[in-house]
């Protein structure tokens, strides 16, 4: 029985075959690849280990060697009858791959209910509510809300991450019973056979059994941007396109065993992305906690020792702690990543992970691919360049190749530029190969006309020739050069216009040199743009691509890369990562990267201390995606990449990140704002709380008294705030900054607040009285710091303090909001007392900010 040979039996699985010589044809009883020793290097580099400590996605890759898969018996060519595929269909040898790595729900929801934030604000919420005092308890509904935004986060994530799937053609073409039928990608099986057409994508990992000029564009599995020309018993890779011609191919490995789904299969595990923010309000909780743990025990006994009843000192114990606690900061800090997220989904940019806004404007490193990012993935024409002066013959043989509607894309690149036939009648021709690298028409009247690469229709004319220097000259520049040759010798008309052994022909004898063709990868218009932007901020930027390192060179000159003058051809670089991440410092441009190298050079960035984004829109870049700080994929790549991408640019427009930047400085700057009000309450209720112990007092505040504040002159301006305009460059140490100002300030407001209610008290207010005295005083005083905070003003954050100053007076001054917090006025003396304590809080807040806080900046937003 003859064999068909598994995708590990060939190591030219991801070849960088336009060096190749070409595949070896079909033999028998077996089909056996002959590798050229470029497709060797290729899949050794391919196969290089992934760094210690991280699993590899590719440990059994496809291409890694042969012997780690049986070969599989070669079906007849009626295809699978329906009892072998209900076999393999029993057997899990099916395409479908319905693993689920994202955790179940029922785990997402534990997870995000069950923290130890939420525990201590349920049992301080729980321990108010069994003394009676339901109002006091109102603190105990942002548990509620913060876990909501959490579950609903991962939820959404988990929901991507189920459907994370590479192939977007939902169908295939099979030959079953002896039919073409078409079929689910996922109820493809193995060894089947699979019909491929121009327009397919590749629905398994596939041996080629027959044939018909088939090219196979493979940028997305591989990086590299020109077709592939297949022969019987070529590999072609799950995931790639059919450009060209046609062909049947036998399925070699399905769902899980496929390339695509090994080199994604690492992507598929839930990470959320790492949030300074996130880390520093996390490091502020714990924190809090350890000062919770020493300060409760000491505030409840004072609290017992001073009050009359054990429901009023757990009420004041509670209101010390909750105070102790930035509660809405958690809230608040997803609540503005959930606003920006809503801002750019107007710019067409779908935020999968809320703190990846934050996360891209931290980046110092922006790698690039080049295939789908920097460029849109065509080639356009850009000139001709005639040996002699009869350029009208030259534009009509054009057209009149362009009339080729079964071209490939130079034929369609052409079919822009000559719209128009000039009405030649074809008589034979010979279908463009990537292998044979031309194509040949016969016109009735008007000779053979051939179009392919100079280094083959030139072979032999000498070194000093003008052409073949002019053709050198183009290459180093990194433009795509054909020449277009004619002869009188016809085509045999039996030829046709395809023939499986046209990779046989010999050129036309007595070839002239017409003119040479020039051509040009479609660079986005906005990329050079945004690079510049990038620059100018600070970023570094290298472009890693799988394609040939002298194109990715041209392409870098082209948008104005610094750091171009080398590119590293990737099949050299080092496989150790010392030495790796120190070539990295050297090199902006990198070709004939592969996958496992797009990663490790992410790892060799991020080694160096680089906060690291990567973009990309191939199968090939999954891996660097996942593994980078921030992953930006484009909306035009494959569903694997949108998936593990943090960022999904929607309408592949490269020029919005410079907007997504800008909306990451926005909420860096004022979730830092927002930190400062909240931490200046928690320090002060820390320092009041351990003062009202040592002088014996009750707790000069019910936790409806803070909440009041919280409200009022935190909370809600707070997040008014957050949502302002602000483009401050991002530095490191959010924590260390937000200490430096809310530990002085909290004191500052504490001495004060200790101060009056010790004053209110001296002069027989009653105790509701005192703790209103001491509200007051803490509500100026956090107005103060509103103000400060709000700087540089605006007139809306004008009006914002002054509504808010508005609001707190009316809570004071109407009985229905003195009835519901439970205030007090004191008496005028103290009343004065407390707005003259205020006033000299003031001063000395305005001597701190001078000292600890930054300029800042709100030009408008750059992008």
């Amino acid at each position: 029985m003859d064999v068909v040979p598994a995708p590990e039996e060939h190591g030219a699985a991801i070849a960088d075959t336009k060096t190749a010589s070409g595949a070896a044809q079909a033999a028998e009883p077996a089909i056996a690849i002959q590798a050229g020793p470029a497709r060797q290097e290729h899949a050794a580099a391919v196969a290089e280990p992934a760094p210690a400590g991280r699993a590899s996605a590719l440990a059994t890759d496809p291409v890694s060697g042969p012997g780690t898969r049986p070969q599989r018996p070669r079906t007849a060519a009626s295809g699978l009858t329906d009892a072998e595929v209900a076999a393999r269909t029993a057997d899990g040898l099916a395409n479908g791959d319905r693993r689920h790595s994202s955790r179940p729900v029922l785990d997402i929801v534990r997870a995000n209910v069950l923290t130890p934030f939420n525990a201590l604000l349920g049992t301080l919420a729980a321990l108010v509510m069994v003394t009676g005092a339901i109002g006091d308890a109102l603190f105990g509904l942002l548990l509620v809300v913060n876990s909501a935004i959490g579950i609903i986060q991962e939820l959404r994530a988990k929901r991507t991450l189920d459907r994370l799937a590479v192939l977007s053609d939902p169908r295939a073409r099979v030959v079953r019973n002896g039919a073409v039928s078409e079929i689910p990608v996922d109820d493809v099986v193995l060894d089947e056979l699979v019909e491929l057409r121009p327009g397919d994508q590749v629905p398994a990992d596939c041996c080629v059994r027959q044939v018909d000029g088939l090219e196979i564009d493979e940028s997305l599995v591989t990086g590299e941007s020109d077709p592939v020309a297949k022969q019987p018993g070529d590999v072609v890779l799950s995931g790639s396109n059919v450009v060209a011609g046609s062909g049947t191919a036998q399925v070699t490995a399905v769902g899980a065993d496929s390339f695509a789904n090994r080199l994604t299969d690492e992507a598929r595990e839930f990470s959320l992305v790492r949030s300074e923010l996130t880390e520093g309000i996390n490091r502020i909780l714990k924190y809090v906690a350890i000062s919770l743990a020493v300060v409760g025990p000491i505030l409840f006994i004072s609290q017992s020792s001073t009050t009359s009843t054990w429901q009023e000192a757990v009420r004041g114990a509670v209101a010390g702690l909750v105070g102790m606690v930035p509660e809405g900061l958690v809230l608040l800090t997803s609540v503005t990543f959930f606003a920006a997220a809503l801002s750019l989904a107007r710019k067409r940019v779908l935020v999968r992970e809320l703190p990846a806004v934050e996360g891209l404007a931290r980046i110092d490193m922006l790698c690039l691919d080049k295939t789908g990012t920097l460029t849109e993935g065509q080639i356009a024409f850009t000139g001709v360049e005639p040996f002699g002066p009869d350029l009208c013959e030259v534009d009509e043989a054009l057209a009149a190749l362009a009339a080729d509607r079964a071209g490939n894309a130079t034929v369609v690149a052409l079919r822009q530029v000559f719209p128009e036939p000039p009405g030649w009648e074809k008589v034979a021709a010979v279908p463009f190969s990537s292998a044979r690298k031309w194509s040949a028409t016969s016109f009735d009247g008007h000779g053979t006309w051939v179009l392919g690469a100079p280094e083959i229709l030139m072979a032999g004319a000498p070194d000093d020739n003008h052409v073949k220097q002019r053709v050198e000259a183009l290459a180093a520049a990194g433009t795509r050069t054909l020449l277009l040759a004619r002869s009188n010798a016809p085509l045999p008309p039996s030829l046709g216009d395809h023939n499986e052994h046209a990779i046989e022909l010999t050129l036309p004898p007595d070839l002239v040199a017409v003119s040479l063709v020039t051509f040009q990868e479609c660079v986005r218009s906005d990329a050079a743009d945004t690079l510049r932007y990038f620059t100018a901020q600070g970023v570094s930027l290298k472009i890693i691509s799988g394609d040939n390192p002298v194109t990715v060179g041209a392409i870098a000159r082209r948008v104005q890369l610094p750091g171009t003058a080398e590119p590293m051809d990737a099949r050299h670089l080092p496989t150790d990562p010392a030495e790796l991440a120190a070539m990295l410092d050297e090199r902006a441009v990198f070709g004939r990267v592969t996958p496992q190298q797009k990663r490790s050079i992410v790892h060799g960035l991020q080694s160096l201390g680089h906060v690291v984004a990567m973009t990309g829109d191939g199968v090939n870049d999954t891996l660097a995606l996942k593994d980078a700080d921030i992953g930006v994929a484009m909306g035009s790549g494959t569903p694997a990449t949108r998936a593990v991408a943090q960022l999904v640019l929607l309408d592949s427009e490269f020029s919005v990140l410079p907007g997504v930047v800008a909306e990451g400085r926005r909420v860096i700057a004022n979730v830092e704002r927002v930190a400062n009000l909240f931490l200046t309450k928690n320090v002060m209720s820390l320092v009041l709380a351990l003062a009202v112990a040592v002088a014996g007092w009750p707790f000069p505040f019910l936790p409806r008294h803070l909440t009041l504040v919280s409200t009022v002159v935190i909370g809600l301006p707070g997040f008014l705030l957050a949502l302002g305009p602000s483009t401050q460059r991002f530095t490191p140490g959010f924590v260390p900054r937000v200490l430096k100002f809310a530990i002085p300030s909290g004191v500052i407001a504490a001495i004060a607040v200790f101060i009056t209610y010790g004053l209110a008290r001296d002069a027989n207010n009653t105790p509701a009285q005192s703790k209103t005295a001491a509200t007051i005083v803490l509500f100026l005083v956090s107005l103060w710091v509103l103000a400060i905070q709000a700087r540089p003003m605006r007139p809306w954050k004008m009006a914002l303090v002054a509504a808010m100053g508005g609001l707190g007076a009316l809570a004071f001054a109407l009985p229905v909001g003195r009835q519901f917090y439970d205030l007090r006025l004191p008496s005028a003396l103290i009343a004065a007392a407390a707005c003259a304590l205020a006033a000299g809080a003031a001063i000395a807040l305005e001597v701190l900010c001078h000292w600890t806080l930054p300029a800042r900046d709100e030009n408008p937003v750059p992008g």
